[in-house]
Order: C-alpha cells, then structure tokens, then sequence
C-alpha cells in the first residue's frame, strides 16, 4: 500500500544509519539480498549460496527475530520473507485501512510536455503526457495496531513514537506537481490500558466523524468539521489527538 510506502520512505529519509532502523522495501531493492544478511549474520558460512533456508525450527525462529529487530517496516507492517533466500514470515501488529475521500471526486487531466528532445534531429518530437489532479478531497484512514502482534515482532513504544511521527509529516519531504499540497490534517488514537483493549475498535472509530459545511463542492479543509465524540469513553480509554 502507498501509504506504508510513504511511512517507510520517511524512515529512510530521518533515522538513516540509526541501528534497527533499516527499511526493507525500498525502491529498487532485491529481497533476496535483505534476507542473505540475517543469514550472514546467523550462518555465515552458507550465506552466499544462491538458495537458502533454514536448518530448523530453531534457526528459522533466530533468522525471523533478526530481520525484525534489524528492519522497522517488517517488525511494524509485517512481510512474506519466503523466497529463495527464505527467512520467514511476519505478520505486523500495524494494519491500515484504504483511505477513502469523505464527498465524491471528479478529476481533471492536464496536458504537459517537455523542452528538451530525446536525439538531434527529433526537435518536433517533444513527447505529450497527461497528469491527473483533484481540485480538493479530504480523506479519511483507519488504523489498528495489535499490542500482541507487537510483542511477538519486538514493535516498541519508541517504535510508535516514529510510526506518529511518520504519519503526521507523510507528505512534507515527498511532494509532486500533482500532490504538491496533501497534508495530513489531523491524528486520533484511542490507547487502551490493557493489551485486549477496553472496547472494540469500530465502536472508537464511530466517535470520529466529518460533517460538510457547505453544499457546494469542498475546496479546502475550511469546509469541513471534524466531529470526535470525546464525552463517556470506556474506562482505560485515552483519546489522543495529534495534528
């Protein structure tokens, strides 16, 4: 999902060079490669074989940890790590939703072309493209984060502190002619006091709502209210607003 991508590309871009800070989907990497240093971490004399597996349980369990404790996206969002150089499988305690636009959308197509010509003697050969742009859409996605998945992934509370971090600057380092303006507008996280949690995550999500404040088409956050029910919350509920 795009939106995992963003988290990780903003990882890589802040906490570079930061132990267990790695990111392990990145543009243009090999997987494989990833995986081949858990084993030359753990089983250094095979780690240059072309195929790759584990020996047993045991070491299976060790290659997993060691990708988890070494990548943030993998311990936060989970990975299928089953390729030839095979070091597991994860399921991640961080799961979101698609986001989804509160009005309907209507976009527009916009031509462009460029100056510059690909070879001497093309100069009438300057290459039409299309770019697609809304004028405004709000969105809203949900979010869940298992403390249980968490325990057994090694995802920390100073992992969520970046995972928050992450999500409030999405798009500050990561701008186009076509999103130049997206922004994350506003962050709401019910945190509970035990692992199982006080109430179930869609009776929380209903307490956050988004009324249209005019019956003409959106075309900026103005036209928007953001509704949180904070009144009678589960006892062991805490509702945190970010944004």
């Amino acid at each position: 999902m795009a939106l995992k991508r963003k988290v990780g590309d903003f990882v890589k871009l802040t906490w570079a060079g930061e132990a267990g800070y790695n990111i392990y989907v990145t543009e243009g990497g090999v997987l494989n490669e990833q995986h081949r240093k858990a084993y030359r971490a753990i089983r250094p004399a095979d780690a240059d074989s072309k195929e790759l597996k584990p020996k047993d349980a045991a070491e299976a369990q060790e290659l997993t940890r060691w990708m988890c404790a070494n990548f943030f996206d993998i311990r936060t969002f989970g990975a299928v790590m089953t390729t030839k150089v095979n070091t597991g499988q994860v399921r991640g305690p961080v799961q979101f939703t698609f986001a989804r636009s509160i009005d309907p959308i209507f976009s527009q197509e916009v031509t462009i072309t460029r100056q510059a010509v690909t070879q001497e003697g093309a100069e009438k050969d300057r290459e039409m493209g299309r770019k697609h742009v809304i004028p405004y859409a709000l969105y809203r996605m949900d979010g869940y984060i298992s403390a249980y998945l968490a325990g057994k992934t090694g995802f920390s509370e100073d992992d969520l502190s970046v995972l928050w971090e992450a999500l409030m600057n999405l798009f500050e380092h990561d701008r186009s002619a076509s999103r130049g303006q997206m922004a994350v507008r506003k962050l709401v996280a019910f945190e509970h006091s035990t692992a199982l949690g006080q109430a179930p995550a869609h009776v929380l999500l209903e307490r956050v709502s988004v009324r249209k404040k005019t019956d003409a088409p959106a075309r900026s956050f103005s036209d928007y209210e953001l509704v949180i029910d904070r009144e009678g919350l589960p006892e062991g509920v805490e509702l945190v607003e970010r944004g």
